[in-house]
């Protein structure tokens, strides 16, 4: 049995921070986690540069974070329903804290490497936890924003962690060593905020079972999460398009280098993402997953026509199109989805939520980065665009479809 807070579970005293305090702490730590993520999206070709390696590891650099994000999520992405959120949100700012400290001390690939994938199981310990806490220590009128949190972070905090990080590079000799070191006191203080946050869930059985590795939807939310499932991969098609291949593509088709370009590319279309799930939190989600597959659609579409016309203009609108339907489609997911479980269900939600889309963010830029050098840029980078084109497309008819023979509007119900 859960509850909002959980009772008779010792973690409840003077000491601890009230939670409307706990939920905007948590909530900035949670988006903490993907401004970090998103750091090295400007620094890696720096990095090459420095350390004279092949253009393909900066892909592997990049999608190894989404690989130990994911084989972690199999692992503990229940396990806070367990045994609670605040050992997760301790135990995961921890590790993060250990990811940004190998970063500050890196002196080759193969540390940054291993720094990306301390800093994806240190993240996939966060994502569930973080995501079903904060939606349990909201008050009761900030229940609505929790839902909108959860779903703006990755896309906001990425964009965010690109920009700073580029900016910062595009102006300091010492870029690396100052960005990792501002984000190493912020997962500290992170961290002192979560040892005093209380616990929101009471621990039930089945601990050492739940680590197992398996995805399982609960059963009230697997004909939603078919729906949007279309959906939501092509959402992170297209943050790892711009996140993970970005850099390589400005560099060898547009012959840009500068680090805060990547940064900005990345902030248009994360940062778009974030704000359209902002703005549009009062949209019926359903909706907003339908209208952010055709926004996708129409944003690779500018996308492809920019490289086949080596157009700089045409990659920057459709960088900002394509973030909008990201933001509008994984947002529509997660609140789609959230009113239809019960409160311990919400972190296995939310784990199986992240595996489809890390599997969509890593496994792609991996595949493409080993076929860089033969392939050609040009080539990768139109077969991304259209892969995440027909993924978009096939969740909107998805969910047309879908609602006509419910009988309900391509616009979507309302909240459940």
């Amino acid at each position: 049995m859960s509850s909002t807070l959980a009772r008779g579970t010792g973690t409840a005293s003077r000491s601890a921070l009230p939670p409307a305090a706990s939920f905007a702490a948590m909530s900035a730590a949670f988006a903490a986690f993907f401004i970090a993520a998103g750091a090295p999206t400007p620094l890696l070709p720096i990095y090459e540069a420095n350390w004279n390696f092949p253009a393909s590891m900066v892909t592997v650099a990049f999608g190894v974070y989404a690989i130990a994000l994911l084989a972690t999520l199999l692992v503990v992405g229940s396990l806070s329903d367990h045994i609670g959120r605040r050992p997760l949100l301790i135990g995961a700012l921890a590790l993060e804290l250990v990811s940004m400290l190998v970063f500050l001390v890196s002196p080759s690939i193969g540390w940054i490497i291993a720094a990306r994938i301390i800093q994806g199981i240190a993240t996939a310990a966060a994502t569930s936890s973080f995501s079903a806490a904060i939606l349990e220590l909201a008050p009761d009128k900030r229940k609505h924003l929790a839902g909108v949190i959860a779903g703006l972070a990755p896309a906001a905090g990425i964009g965010v962690g690109a920009l700073f990080s580029g900016v910062i590079a595009q102006f300091s000799s010492s870029a690396a060593a100052t960005v990792w070191s501002i984000l190493a006191a912020v997962m500290l203080i992170a961290l002192v905020f979560a040892v005093f946050t209380p616990e929101t869930v009471t621990r039930k059985p089945g601990a050492i079972a739940s680590l197992r590795p398996h995805v399982s939807v609960p059963p009230a939310a697997r004909k939603e999460f078919a729906v949007t499932l279309p959906s939501l991969i092509a959402a992170w098609l297209v943050s790892a398009l711009f996140l993970g291949l970005m850099p390589t593509i400005l560099r060898l088709k547009f012959s840009i280098d500068g680090p805060v370009v990547s940064g900005l590319a990345a902030f248009a279309e994360q940062g778009t993402g974030g704000a359209v799930a902002l703005a549009l939190s009062n949209m019926k989600p359903q909706r907003l997953v339908f209208g952010g597959g055709f926004a996708i659609v129409l944003g690779l579409a500018l996308f492809i026509s920019s490289i086949t016309a080596s157009s700089l203009p045409l990659l920057w609108i459709g960088a900002i199109v394509g973030g909008a339907g990201l933001g509008a489609a994984f947002t529509g997911t997660i609140r789609s989805l959230v009113p239809l479980v019960a409160a311990h269900e919400r972190a296995g939600l939310f784990s199986a939520i992240y595996v489809v889309s890390y599997i969509t963010f890593g496994v792609p830029v991996i595949v493409a980065g080993l076929f860089l050098s033969s392939t050609g840029v040009t080539a990768i980078a139109l077969t991304f665009g259209a892969v995440t084109v027909a993924a978009a497309a096939a969740g909107v008819v998805t969910q047309l479809v879908t609602r006509r023979r419910t009988g309900i509007k391509a616009a979507g119900p309302g909240e459940r």
